[in-house]
Parts: C-alpha cells; sequence; structure tokens
C-alpha cells in the first residue's frame, strides 16, 4: 500500500490525506452555493462553525442584538492601529477580512447569550503537561 505524507509528516497519513482530499473536494465551486444549503451537515472541526459549535441555536438575542454583534464583529476585524470611527460605514473594509468579522460576529452572538466560549473540555484540553 502506497503511503501518504503530509507537511514532511513521517507517519502514515492515507486516512488524513483522504478526508482532506474529500473535504477539499466537498468545498469547490461557488462558496455561495455551500452556504445556501442549510440542510449541510456539519463535519467540520468540533470547536468551529463548521463543527458541533455551529449547531448551537441562537436564543434570548434580539434582532437588534444581532445587528449590534454584527457591528461590534467589524470594530473587532479592523487592521491595528486603526482607531474606532464614528460609523462603521467608515471602516476600511477592503483591508479587512470577512472570516475575521465571521469569527468575531459568532464570539459576540455566544457571549450575549452567556455561553461564550462555546467550546466542550477535550481530552487535548484537559491532558496534562507530558501526557500523550
Amino acid at each position: 500500500m502506497k503511503k501518504t505524507y503530509i507537511a514532511g509528516n513521517k507517519y502514515d497519513n492515507s486516512k488524513a490525506a483522504k478526508q482532506i482530499a474529500e473535504a477539499i473536494e466537498e468545498y469547490k465551486g461557488p462558496q455561495f452555493d455551500r452556504i445556501k444549503a442549510r440542510n449541510r451537515l456539519y463535519k467540520g472541526q468540533p470547536w468551529t462553525t463548521e463543527g458541533n459549535r455551529g449547531k448551537e441555536e441562537v436564543t434570548g438575542l434580539t434582532m437588534r442584538d444581532i445587528r449590534d454583534c454584527l457591528f461590534l464583529a467589524c470594530y473587532d476585524s479592523r487592521p491595528p492601529g486603526i482607531p474606532i470611527t464614528e460609523s462603521v460605514e467608515a471602516l476600511p473594509f477592503e483591508d479587512m477580512s470577512i472570516e475575521a468579522i465571521a469569527q468575531n460576529l459568532n464570539c459576540l452572538i455566544e457571549r450575549y447569550m452567556g455561553i461564550f466560549p462555546n467550546i466542550k473540555r477535550t481530552r487535548f484540553a484537559t491532558a496534562s503537561k507530558g501526557d500523550s
């Protein structure tokens, strides 16, 4: 059996390589079409919005709360050294990452819901130094 190696890893990563190839294949094509598919599976890493963390339903917030979270996420995502402006529209969006805005938005919504950080403890998070 041919072994597959990823980024200099000396171990057989054929299963990981297959999973990565499948994930890349799944996300080929327009991102818009994927985002529109609300019934898509939560197949991402558990601590991401594409994984278990993304399954959390938003509760206890008003539409204004969500709007406020979006604007605060934009301010939190501004490049270093850029001051807070009087209007969110004055931010330099061309120099900002939409992924950073989305991540900050998710965290702010979780804070408003009182569940931040919404990450279950794992054996990785609880492993003591020297454990493998």
